[in-house]
């Protein structure tokens, strides 16, 4: 895969980060800049090991175990895991959960460690199909630093500034995002 469909599957499971980092920015009165390193170092570290371990993992299947047209298994396997998070961001902005506001004079690195677990089930499986697919395991991991790091901060400060009504059409955005990468999967290798 090129650079640029690679930037499309990370800013489309990114995009879910920055969703739930804007409903954290829109509970804080003041943003502590220091507070905003240790969460962007936080959740990039974690989504940094579980994509090199879902590509990792993913590899070590397909060291080991022998199949017959195994290519094109792991290319399908890698279109459904974009296709179920795209429908999963869906999901996500359909239901639109009320986010209750109010204020927080101090966002607790727990909390964020815990968000990074949980995204970083999405980021394993991400990182799965990006090694059933073959690609550049350093320019991934590269690639979900900036993203991540991007993320967060644009995510808080949106949160901070304009609240977190934006989230559901950033759930949609992400969804489109692996969709398309899932078509592209598809139609690209396929068939």
């Amino acid at each position: 895969m090129n650079w640029m469909e690679n930037l499309l599957i990370i800013a489309g499971v990114s995009l879910d980060i920055f969703a739930a980092m804007e409903c954290q920015g829109s509970l804080v009165a003041k943003i502590n800049k220091k507070n905003l390193t240790v969460i962007c170092g936080i959740v990039a570290l974690a989504q940094l090991i579980t994509l090199y371990l879902g590509h990792f993992l993913s590899s070590l299947f397909c060291h080991y175990r022998s199949v017959s047209d195994e290519k094109l298994l792991g290319q399908i396997i890698s279109m459904v895991i974009f296709v179920i998070l795209g429908i999963r961001l869906m999901v996500k902005a359909i239901r639109n959960e009320h986010v209750e506001e109010h204020l927080e004079h101090h966002l607790g690195i727990r909390r964020f460690v815990r968000m990074a677990c949980i995204s970083g089930i999405y980021t394993l499986l991400t990182g799965i199909a990006f090694g059933f697919l073959e690609t550049n395991v350093l320019m991934i991991l590269i690639m979900i630093v900036v993203c991540t790091v991007a993320f967060v901060i644009g995510g808080i400060y949106t949160g901070y500034r304009v609240g977190y009504e934006a989230k559901t059409k950033v759930y949609i955005v992400g969804a489109l995002l692996l969709w398309v990468a899932g078509l592209d999967v598809l139609f690209g290798r396929i068939l």
